[in-house]
């Protein structure tokens, strides 16, 4: 890759699915949840250094900038933007403001800040198969190969190929069920879709203009309305708030003209649940992932982890069990996603473990 790329990654998220270690105070994106460093920092190595990456662009809540520096500091990146949204308006107009904010014209490789990828290699591959064809205008996104009929995901179904490992996409699928999930697999002609992109500037502000111009006008004016004030970037609240709140996908990607899509299997995982936690953590021999002072007896295909209390756990299978300083979660696996309905109870009862982050931190411990 000769083209400078700047990397953009988007940090607004509140993580609340993987409750209770992340809270909206501290996000899965700030934990150590699947080795020594947080998410965000794993995410930060992968466009660092070398000749190929320019300093990176990270775009997040005000609430979190301090948080963001401090972990930015403990792996040496310097030289990173913060753009600060001054509200959630979804990945269009984040995206849109790290555009704007970026030198005109930058190669921008956007990715999400809390995703697991354990073949870099094999992701720096397709970017830089995708390059060439940003350079001359394309919007490209990267499709994941998929490892069973997931319904979870949306899938780009590929079209005809433009170049070496590179394929027009056909079109984008919103979430399948599970019938259609599993056709799609047989297919072999869809990917899933990781929210990870690549495209130059100028080519996604005009695509943007064209098919979502209430979002660029928006970004615009709370850019040129905003301050800065060292690495941070402040757009004005007032001016954003007007932009209307939709996915990129939805927003560009669907509607564009020209978006190619390089698949990818590059150990790919978005860690959005406990269950996903799970199967890609080490397990021992009868299945279980432990995580913290766990004493597991006739225990077979659990997910236990625990950032304080010790955790004895005798004669269970296949549960996910999760304990903090002031909280413990316990469902069944492949049942997680059901961990919404706790969060709804305590949204309604204004509990305080939504929001306030554990005595003990994962980071540190």
């Amino acid at each position: 890759m000769t083209q400078m790329i700047t990397p953009v990654i988007l940090s607004g998220g509140s993580g609340t699915r993987l409750w209770p270690l992340s809270r909206t105070q501290k996000p899965k994106q700030f934990l150590s949840l699947t080795g020594d460093e947080t998410m965000l920092q794993q995410t930060l190595r992968r466009a660092i250094g070398g000749q190929s990456f320019a300093d990176p662009i990270i775009v997040a809540s005000a609430a979190h900038a301090d948080e963001i520096e401090a972990q930015l500091a403990a792996i040496g990146v310097s030289g990173a933007r913060l753009v600060l949204e001054p509200a959630a308006r979804n990945t269009a107009a984040a995206i849109a403001l790290a555009a704007l904010a970026a030198p005109a014209d930058s190669l921008l490789l956007v990715m999400p800040s809390d995703h697991v990828i354990t073949d870099v290699p094999a992701f720096h591959r397709a970017v830089a198969a995708a390059v060439p064809f940003c350079l001359d205008g394309w919007l490209t996104t990267f499709g994941i190969a998929p490892d069973g009929p997931e319904t979870g995901y949306g899938y780009i179904k590929r079209g005809v190929e433009i170049g070496l490992g590179v394929q027009r996409v056909d079109r984008f699928v919103e979430k399948p069920d599970q019938q259609t999930a599993a056709a799609y697999l047989a297919d072999g002609g869809y990917s899933w879709n990781g929210g990870i992109f690549l495209f130059t500037s100028a080519a996604f502000l005009a695509a943007l203009e064209a098919h979502a111009p209430a979002i660029l006008a928006a970004a615009k004016a709370s850019i040129e309305q905003g301050r800065q004030e060292g690495g941070r970037l402040y757009p004005s609240r007032d001016a954003f708030a007007a932009a209307p709140s939709e996915p990129v996908d939805t927003a560009v990607m669907e509607k564009a003209d020209r978006i190619a899509v390089v698949p990818v299997d590059m150990g790919w995982s978005d860690v959005g649940s406990w269950d996903a936690l799970h199967a890609i953590a080490p397990q021992d021999s009868a299945g279980n992932a432990h995580h913290g002072e766990v004493v597991a007896i006739d225990t077979t295909g659990c997910l236990i982890r625990t950032d304080g209390p010790l955790v004895a756990a005798v004669g269970i299978k296949d549960l996910i069990v999760v304990a903090t300083d002031d909280a413990v979660l316990i469902l069944p696996r492949g049942s997680s996603q059901d961990v919404k309905r706790a969060i709804e109870a305590l949204k309604r009862g204004g509990h305080v473990s939504l929001d306030r982050f554990p005595t003990a931190s994962l980071i540190d411990g």
